[in-house]
């Protein structure tokens, strides 16, 4: 038997006083992934995250968790259950130490000991906070009091996560430890979706990528798909002879394509239509024609390249 879609949405749409923030959302999440959510301010991102944790009523159209419908006007605290949910604007309470702060989430959740104990280790451990547990919340750093926020997302073991810009204002030490906990919950079977403005981090752990535009979700897929899809075959090139000479030898070949110049190193980035045979070939190629290839590799379209490519093509 299939296992349920993690998220899964029909015609969601959210309008604000004639404005359509999300206009009919078809999104579907796989368990176990990391889903990652980009565009430009005010594509719709946050509202749809915030319609995705109930905290806020669509206008229109069904949203399922888990398989499990959201049912408008009703509580729904079987489907709440399933989620964690961290706003980019959650208040922190700084008078409080850090276990104190855990333990008055953990006991709305209705944690009891000995579970409850177990469980404010557990969290703490996993965003590596142990040794901050008495210390007051005011005192911790930006990256720590995110963690933080993280550990009380995660209290009551949610099998969902949705984050709405977790790593904002970040440094970058606290970004890749940030990014490191994202995966290590994603191990443990949590499904997750995060939106984020920082393209290279989320290009680092997700699986799959959501493209919104205006309110629409422009492009839904496995990350891998998109890069192969949209990325083109790119090939680095560099070689003990001026940039011109090479770039004149590549001229003769019909399978290249673009010919890039990379200021400052000597090197020249094309894209080829050819198979890996032929790439072989057209290395052999500028090999006998006298040139001395120092670098010869195939580089991937970055997530921030195929974002601005799938962006003109919505709006030309």
């Amino acid at each position: 038997m299939t296992a349920p879609l993690a998220i899964s949405t029909v015609n969601l749409t959210k309008q604000f006083e004639g404005h359509i923030a999300v206009n009919n959302v078809d999104l579907a999440v796989q368990a176990g992934e990391i889903y990652g959510l980009i565009g430009p301010n005010g594509a719709g991102k946050t509202t749809l995250i915030r319609m995705l944790a109930a905290a806020e009523e669509p206008t229109a159209g069904e949203i399922y968790i888990g398989g499990a419908r959201f049912v408008q006007g009703q509580s729904n605290p079987e489907v709440k259950r399933q989620l964690g949910f961290l706003p980019d604007d959650f208040p922190l309470y700084d008078d409080l130490m850090v276990w104190q702060y855990l333990d008055y989430f953990a006991r709305l959740y209705y944690l009891t000991e000995p579970n409850l104990s177990e469980r404010l280790s557990e969290v703490l451990a996993l965003v590596n906070l142990e040794e901050k547990r008495h210390s007051l919340v005011g005192t911790l750093s930006r990256g720590m009091k995110q963690r933080l926020s993280l550990a009380r997302t995660i209290i009551h073991r949610p099998t969902l996560l949705l984050l709405d810009e977790p790593v904002s204002g970040l440094d970058p030490i606290a970004r890749i430890e940030f990014r490191e906990i994202i995966k290590g919950l994603r191990q443990q079977g949590m499904s997750i979706l995060i939106s984020s403005h920082i393209l290279s981090d989320l290009a680092e752990f997700c699986t799959s990528i959501g493209i919104m535009e205006l309110g629409h979700l422009v492009e839904s897929a496995p990350l891998q798909e998109l890069y192969d899809r949209l990325s083109g075959q790119k090939i680095l090139i560099s070689a003990l002879a001026d940039v011109d000479t090479l770039q004149a030898e590549l001229r003769n070949h019909s399978l290249v394509g673009d010919c890039e110049v990379i200021p400052d190193k000597g090197k020249v980035q094309i894209t080829f239509s050819g198979t890996p045979e032929e790439s072989a070939l057209l290395l052999r190629s500028l090999i006998e024609s006298g040139l001395l290839i120092t670098e010869f590799c195939q580089v991937q379209e970055s997530l921030e390249g195929i974002f601005l490519k799938l962006g003109h093509k919505q709006t030309s």
